[in-house]
């Protein structure tokens, strides 16, 4: 596993623990994809990225479970 993926998988425990105040998934490498659809680092979309300051927990845990789902961290449940 990635430094970088190590780092988000650390990040992912405290923000799924956290009853408020969710951390964000930032791990400090700033750079989207070529077609700018995600930060290579916590693969959050722009629209995700500009959001997080001023949204409720709730849509936080909603982000890091598409985060986590987008690193390949974890995987949809197959009926």
């Amino acid at each position: 596993m990635s430094s970088t993926l190590e780092l988000l998988a650390a990040k992912a425990e405290a923000a799924m623990a956290a009853e408020d105040n969710v951390p964000s998934p930032c791990v400090s490498v700033c750079r989207m994809t070529a077609d700018r659809s995600l930060c290579q680092g916590c693969y959050r979309t722009l629209d995700e990225l500009r959001a997080w300051s001023g949204a409720s927990d709730g849509y936080k845990r909603s982000v890091w479970r598409q985060v986590l789902l987008r690193s390949g961290l974890v995987r949809e449940p197959q009926d």
